[in-house]
């Protein structure tokens, strides 16, 4: 017992010395003053950062009272998704252009649905059976992957039916919203009788590891604001303000790209395709509906082709899962090949 209380007692000491040597508000506004000098370089290197830091926490959130595909719809949308939300409202509050949070938009939510799930699918293949002993919350796990494609399909298409007078304002941005924060009760809610049903409690740890993740979707936030500023002023080289849609579309799929090969690669597809979708909810109707609360989105013509081009590439997922609940390894051929398609066509913007 005395060496327990002598070691409690140097280890109180060594954390009250550490805790008064560094001065952490000099440290802190240091930080901040590093931040807001940075280059172009430094703050890609801190959107990668934090990205991999709230990929690396997700794999604790399974062991804290979340099934699999709870994971890709609540959790993994504000980790991977948060660069998009951080865009649409620096965008939104500074003036930013509409057209381009569009682009963001569509970009993010097509590549998901096609080279982030088609090339998984090529490599190691997109099954849903046989990854759990239990078949009741393997069949569960599936029906739950269905109705979140057809949630996508549905924002997609109200986001889609609000523009066709040509202007998205402040009611329509407030009813995308409300769509979102819905859906997401609605899982709460899921979570909560799942947990009940199968007498298990969500672990307090999970804090921890939101307040990981909230430090991280932080930098996340720091890094595109600074990043939009530096594109805005002139950027560098090829780099110009017109290509901000396409250009933050394509840096944002980094986290999701992550966390689609991650999880293919060790056999889990339910939450590889669940991510992908419930980040798609963050950008529609989420991300559009923020930028409309705060200005107007004059709609242009290239947003109905790309709206339909994610109800299309929704159906074909929707297909696939329903009657064959995988996605064949061709069929991930096809998808990787359309969106290079898109891109030389000029689908995405």
């Amino acid at each position: 017992m005395d060496n327990i209380l002598d070691y409690c007692a140097r280890l109180l000491s060594g954390l009250m010395t550490l805790l008064a040597a560094p001065n952490y508000t000099a440290i802190f506004k240091g930080g901040l003053a590093v931040l807001s000098d940075a280059g172009p370089w430094q703050l890609l290197g801190l959107f990668l950062l934090a990205s991999i830091v709230m990929v690396w926490r997700l794999n604790a959130f399974e062991k804290r009272g979340f099934e699999g595909t709870a994971i890709g719809t609540m959790v993994m949308p504000y980790c991977s998704g948060f660069s998009n939300l951080a865009f649409a409202y620096v965008m939104g509050t500074t003036g930013g252009d509409a057209a381009m949070v569009l682009e963001n938009c569509i970009v993010n939510n097509v590549t998901n649905l096609t080279v982030l799930l088609g090339i998984p699918a090529l490599l190691w293949g997109l099954t849903l059976t046989g990854t759990k002993e239990d078949r009741s919350a393997e069949k569960l796990d599936y029906l739950s992957l269905l109705l979140t494609l057809i949630a996508m399909v549905f924002f997609t298409c109200v986001t889609w039916a609000l523009g066709r007078d040509g202007v998205l304002n402040q009611g329509d941005g407030l009813v995308l919203m409300g769509l979102f924060l819905f859906w997401q009760v609605f899982q709460v809610f899921d979570v909560m009788k799942t947990n009940v049903q199968k007498h298990r409690a969500v672990s307090l740890w999970v804090v921890v590891d939101i307040l990981l993740v909230g430090g991280a979707a932080w930098g996340t936030y720091v890094s595109i604001e600074g990043l939009v500023a530096w594109v805005s002023a002139g950027g560098g080289g090829i780099i110009s303000t017109s290509q901000i849609g396409i250009l933050s579309g394509l840096l944002m799929v980094v986290p999701n790209g992550i966390l689609a090969f991650y999880y293919a690669a060790v056999d889990r597809s339910d939450i590889a395709y669940s991510s992908q979708i419930g980040d798609g909810h963050i950008c529609i109707p989420m991300c559009i509906g923020i930028f409309a609360f705060f200005s107007p989105i004059r709609i242009p013509d290239s947003f109905e082709t790309g709206a339909f081009t994610i109800m299309a590439a929704g159906a074909v997922h929707f297909f696939f899962v329903g009657v064959m609940k995988r996605l064949p390894r061709g069929a991930g051929a096809l998808l990787a090949a359309s969106y290079g398609y898109f891109i030389y066509k000029g689908i995405l913007g």
